[in-house]
C-alpha cells in the first residue's frame, strides 16, 4: 500500500482537490481525499509528488494505429473523398513498416498520457502489439463491404473474433462498420443480428455524418462518394438510395442503440443529435483530424448542448500531427470557449470509458478502480487546475504514480 500527496486531484467524479492525498494498492484505488482530513493510517510509504495535479490516465476513444506509418505522407486536403483516395494509395506502399510504427504509437499514447484506447484495426494487427504494451484496449475490427457476396457469412466471420474478456487489463476485440458509404445496409443489418444474438453488450463503432459528402450520398447516391467506389470496382448497381439522412440511416440498419459510439459527426444537425442523445449514444469528436481531412470543424458547444455523451480522439496519424489527447483538448477549448472545463475533460477520461465499457476500471479516481493515474506538473500560481490542463500539456510534464520514485 502507498499514499501520495499532491498539490491537487482532480477525481473527475468530483471537484478537483487541493492538498490531496491519495492511497493505492497493488494496483487499485484505496482513497482519495484531502490530506488535511484524511489521516487514516497505511503500511507503506508516502510520497509528495509537490506541485502536480493527479487525475486519470485518459481514454483516447478513437484511433487507427493500424494507419501510423502514414505520418506526415497525406497532405491536408479540400475534401474528404479527396483525403481518402489519397491514403488508399499511400497505404498500399507502407508494408513492413506497418508494424514497428504501431508499436511506436503505442509508446507516443503512453507518453500522452493515455491508459485506455479505442482502436480501429482493419486486419487486427494492433492486437498483439497492445497485449504486450502497458496500455489497455478495444480493438474494433473494422468491417468494409459496399457489394459484399455474401453479408452473413461476412458477418459471422468477424463476430467469430470478438474476445470480450472479462479480464481487468489487456485487450478487448469488438466489430466497427466503416461508414455508410462503405458498407452495404445488409451488411450492417448482418452485424446487428450476429452481435444481438452472440454478444450482446459489445460495443460498436460506426465513422458518421463526417463529410457533407457523405449526407449527398445518402441523400440521393450521388457525388464524390460514388465516383470514388465506382473507380474502386466495388459499386454495386443494385443499392437503393437510402434517400435519408445519417442518423435515420443508422435506425434503418438497426445500429440507433446506446452500444454503438458515433464518430466524428461534423455534419450532424441539432435534431440529429438531439435524437442520438436521447437512445444514449456516445459521439466521439476528432477535430485535428477532421481540419486535416477537409471534414470541417466539429460544432463542440452544439454537441454538448444537445445532452449527448461527447468523447474525444485523435484519430490516425495519418491525419493529426501526434496521438496526445491533450492537444485535443486544448482545440476543443478554442472552438467551445464558454464549456465548462469539467465538461471537456469529462469527454477525456470517463465518457470514453463508458463508450468502450470499461467505466468500472477507467475514467476517474475512485476507489476499487485501476491505480492507472498521471500526474501532470503545475506552475506554482496556478488555481483553476481545470483550465489550466485544456491550455496543452506537454509529455514533459506528465508522470505515470506506477513510474514516481
Amino acid at each position: 500500500m502507498r499514499r501520495y500527496r499532491a498539490a491537487w486531484a482532480l477525481p473527475i467524479a468530483g471537484p478537483p482537490i487541493r492538498n490531496a492525498s491519495l492511497t493505492l494498492d497493488q494496483g487499485r484505488i484505496v482513497s482519495i481525499g484531502s490530506a488535511s482530513l484524511d489521516a487514516g493510517a497505511t503500511n507503506g510509504t508516502e510520497l509528495d509528488l509537490g506541485s502536480v495535479v493527479v487525475l486519470p490516465g485518459l481514454v483516447n476513444a478513437h484511433t487507427h494505429l493500424e494507419l501510423s506509418a502514414l505520418r506526415d505522407r497525406i497532405a491536408p486536403a479540400a475534401a474528404m473523398p479527396e483525403w481518402v483516395d489519397s491514403l488508399l494509395t499511400a497505404r498500399r506502399d507502407i508494408g513492413a513498416e506497418t508494424c514497428m510504427a504501431i508499436d511506436a504509437a503505442i509508446v507516443e499514447l503512453r507518453c500522452h498520457g493515455t491508459a485506455l484506447v479505442g482502436d480501429i484495426s482493419n486486419t487486427l494487427a494492433t492486437v498483439e502489439p497492445l497485449q504486450r504494451a502497458s496500455l489497455s484496449a478495444v480493438v474494433f475490427h473494422e468491417i468494409l463491404g459496399f457489394n459484399p457476396p455474401d453479408p452473413d457469412a461476412q458477418a459471422r466471420s468477424a463476430v467469430e473474433a470478438i474476445n470480450l474478456s472479462s479480464d481487468d487489463a489487456g485487450v478487448r476485440v469488438s466489430v466497427a462498420a466503416h461508414a455508410p458509404y462503405s458498407v452495404a445496409p445488409a451488411l450492417f443489418e448482418a452485424l446487428r443480428r450476429e452481435l444481438s444474438t452472440r454478444y450482446p453488450e459489445a460495443p460498436l463503432v460506426v465513422h458518421l455524418a463526417e463529410s457533407s459528402e457523405e449526407l449527398a450520398f445518402l441523400a440521393d447516391g450521388s457525388g464524390p462518394w460514388r465516383q470514388l467506389l465506382e473507380r474502386l470496382g466495388v459499386w454495386n448497381p443494385s443499392w437503393q438510395v437510402p434517400a435519408c439522412g445519417p442518423v435515420e440511416f443508422l435506425e434503418q440498419v438497426g445500429w440507433l442503440d446506446p452500444l454503438v459510439i458515433v464518430v466524428h459527426g461534423v455534419q450532424l444537425t441539432a435534431g440529429d443529435l438531439a435524437k442520438l442523445a436521447r437512445r444514449g449514444m456516445t459521439l466521439v469528436t476528432c477535430p485535428r483530424s477532421n481540419a486535416l481531412t477537409g471534414a470541417g470543424t466539429p460544432p463542440v458547444q452544439r454537441f454538448l448542448e444537445s445532452g449527448i455523451r461527447l468523447a474525444v480522439g485523435t484519430d490516425s496519424l495519418a491525419s493529426a500531427p501526434n496521438l496526445s489527447l491533450f492537444a485535443e483538448l486544448a482545440r476543443l477549448r478554442k472552438l467551445a470557449p464558454d464549456v465548462p472545463a469539467a465538461s471537456l475533460l469529462a469527454s477525456a477520461t470517463i465518457e470514453g470509458a463508458r463508450a468502450l465499457r470499461w467505466d468500472d476500471a477507467f475514467g476517474t479516481i475512485e476507489p476499487g478502480k485501476r491505480a492507472d493515474l498521471i500526474a501532470v506538473t503545475l506552475p506554482e500560481a496556478v488555481y483553476d487546475v481545470e483550465e489550466y490542463l485544456l491550455g496543452g500539456i506537454e509529455p514533459s510534464q506528465i508522470t505515470w504514480l506506477d513510474d514516481a520514485v
